[in-house]
């Protein structure tokens, strides 16, 4: 059974302005999305869902329904909205913000029932990478709790055009995932690569250090995981505003209890996506160097 592809797509886009998910980037109107899907298919993967909201689903579905690779990939779709969470609980009305990428996998646990992998819509992370976590996929156990992650090098991952926040990895000697931690407004300074910590602390990083861009490769086994962690997370914060419900907190949890293995599986492609408008122009450059260098034809999709 061929591994299926999420992509989370229900992000709100306050930085960008709008939803950078459906923003031209490409030389031919491409979606960064259009480009992973590109390295999904022919990497392997066998479906894409995207879970989005459904406030712009019919915007949404209009662009990416019949017209790109519908005839390439079984697509499917999922909503996330707030009251969206498990029976029993409830949460502040004045709530907004959405609970995170945690939460969104939620979204989709009772349509999968295969290996699957986990990206963002507003990335970018090259077909080695799409290549290296289908084939952990394709040949796992669907069964086990041993899951993986694309690793890629800090340096491959550290903006032009400002300060970036990231989750750096700490791993054994078996390449196994130990623990995640966040750093922020990560640059690089001459020689060195600074940023800071949870607590606000000046830290220099490892310019050989790996991080996590959020893909990730899971077997079905996680959503039941992922489910009572949802649940405890409730119990602390349904009534708050902010706080998320984010995948590097479940993985975090699972690793600290023993429940799971996490195989980090370098990868050497370069990462970028869009965070801030200023993004876009760089992004555009990126893909079109991209299509010149013969990675992508001009066309993703002939459409």
């Amino acid at each position: 059974m061929k591994p299926t592809l999420l992509i989370l797509a229900a992000g709100m886009g306050s930085r960008y302005g709008g939803l950078k998910q459906i923003e031209n980037m490409g030389p031919s109107g491409e979606t960064l999305m259009d480009y992973s899907i590109y390295d999904a298919i022919r990497s392997g993967f066998g479906k894409v869902t995207f879970i989005i909201r459904e406030d712009f689903e019919s915007d949404f579905k209009a662009i990416f329904n019949n017209k790109r690779y519908n005839f390439a990939i079984e697509v499917e779709y999922a909503n996330q909205a707030i009251d969206k969470i498990p029976d029993g609980y409830s949460y502040n009305p004045d709530r907004m913000k959405p609970w995170g990428s945690g939460h969104a996998l939620m979204m989709v646990a009772d349509l999968i029932h295969e290996p699957f992998a986990v990206i963002n819509s507003d990335d970018y992370y090259g077909f080695e990478s799409f290549q290296i976590i289908s084939d952990f996929l394709s040949n796992c156990d669907p069964e086990a709790d041993n899951y993986c992650m694309a690793g890629f090098r800090i340096n491959n991952t550290l903006s032009e055009l400002g300060g970036v926040s990231r989750a750096v990895c700490s791993m054994n000697e078996a390449h196994e995932l130990i623990s995640i931690f966040e750093c922020h407004q990560i640059i690089k300074d001459n020689d060195e690569i600074i940023g800071y910590d949870e607590s606000g602390k000046k830290t220099v990083i490892d310019e050989q250090a790996i991080v996590s861009m959020n893909l990730w490769g899971f077997t079905p086994g996680y959503m039941k995981h992922s489910e009572k962690l949802l649940r405890d997370f409730l119990e602390k914060y349904s009534m708050d505003l902010k706080t998320e419900f984010h995948i590097p907190f479940v993985i975090g949890k699972l690793i600290e209890n023993n429940r799971i293995k996490v195989q980090v599986k370098e990868t050497p492609s370069r990462w970028f996506g869009v965070t801030w408008p200023k993004d876009r122009a760089y992004v555009m450059e990126c893909l079109l160097k991209k299509v010149q260098n013969g990675e992508y034809p001009q066309n993703l999709w002939n459409v």
